[in-house]
């Protein structure tokens, strides 16, 4: 997710879970009515009414099929773009509304998720959403309630790949997401709600150690000095005080945070936003933690006019000053904070560029 975001007014858009209901409640009314509403209205939790434009419509066997074309409005989402098929038939008498995972969704595989191993990843929140407006639709009609829905994403497969549902055990495809229906650009709900489930699914498999990485190359150098599965990395980027803050609620026994210098710089400052939205690196700061970690006060002044925080650590470096170690101390008293007694174990982890370890603090109980 491409978080620079641009200036100005920015446009709203459509989650997954509205699209599918829109094209879930068309090719209801199509089916029963052979006549498709292009627009198509449906009602949002909140009570809103949006309409939208149908991409795909016609009769299938025993039913009808509708896409439309999902707009994220202004925000980088990976399925902006995409074609959210549904396909309505009657179902079993007594089913009530019943889902399927059609072509592009994805199954899921892991316990910890909302919904149990084996079911098609269509979050609870949509499917309500959907049930709500057949359930309008039914009433306008006077038609069947015993439904079955598929919902299917064509390519949604190879989109998967770009986001973490391979790792959350969610596989052949995306899941169909959504609480409001609405999608605020750069909100980064979806990343939040990605780094708890990702501690949800962690739990539900009994493991006893997750770590949450910066980037990329903190990621797998991490992963690979802890021998950890993938299940057990927290994709927590920036948002070190989300997943925090949600493991103080529900814990797991060991937790490393891993990052660059300049991340956990920040998170050592006293930040738990490490994105420059927040706050850049206190060179100032650092000069201070250069001081702690032994420099001449001649050096020390050299780094407060510093131009990176990179450029102090190869200054401590040279002078074989553990700073990244003393950065690693105040980053973990950052954390143990948002955790706040919880029985965990902490673990900080500073990595350089090339994803080589140059500062630690060991696992320590934060309560």
């Amino acid at each position: 997710m491409d978080e620079s975001k641009p200036a100005g007014s920015l446009r709203r858009g459509w989650t997954t879970g509205a699209c599918a209901t829109a094209a879930v409640k068309a090719a209801y009314w199509g089916w029963l009515t052979g006549d498709f509403p292009d627009p198509v209205e449906i009602v949002l939790p909140g009570g809103a009414r949006p309409a939208f434009s149908l991409a795909l419509m016609e009769p299938v066997e025993g039913g009808a099929r509708v896409g439309i074309v999902k707009d994220a409005g202004d925000d980088p989402d990976v399925t902006h773009g995409a074609l959210v098929v549904a396909t309505v038939r009657a179902g079993a008498p007594g089913s009530g509304v019943t889902f399927r995972a059609g072509e592009g969704v994805g199954t899921v595989t892991r316990a910890g998720l909302p919904l149990p191993p084996g079911e098609p990843a269509i979050n609870p929140a949509p499917r309500q959403m959907i049930r709500d407006n057949l359930d309008e639709a039914a009433r306008s009609l006077g038609g069947p309630i015993d439904i079955e829905v598929e919902i299917s994403i064509p390519g949604g497969e190879a989109i998967a790949q770009k986001t973490l549902n391979p790792r959350l055990g969610i596989l052949g495809g995306l899941s169909i997401l959504g609480t409001t229906g609405v999608v605020v650009p750069y909100s980064c709900s979806a990343w939040i709600h990605s780094i708890y489930r990702g501690i949800d699914v962690a739990r539900a498999g009994g493991l006893d150690h997750v770590a949450g990485a910066t980037g990329s190359t903190s990621e797998k150098a991490v992963q690979a000095l802890h021998d950890l599965p993938d299940h057990a990395l927290i994709d927590m980027g920036d948002f070190a005080g989300g997943m925090l803050k949600y493991l103080r609620r529900n814990p797991v026994p060991k937790v490393t945070i891993a990052g660059g210098f300049a991340k956990m710089t920040k998170l050592g400052q006293g930040l738990l936003d490490l994105h420059s939205r927040s706050g850049t690196v206190d060179l100032a700061w650092l000069a201070e933690r250069l001081a702690e970690a032994g420099a001449e006060p001649s050096v020390v002044k050299e780094a407060r006019q510093a131009n990176t925080a990179l450029e102090v650590l190869e200054t401590a470096k040279s002078l074989g000053l553990p700073l990244a170690d003393v950065v690693a101390q105040h980053a973990w008293r950052t954390a143990a904070k948002a955790l706040r007694g919880a029985d965990i174990a902490l673990e900080i982890m500073v990595f350089d560029r090339k994803g080589e370890l140059v500062g630690r603090v060991p696992f320590h109980p934060v309560a």
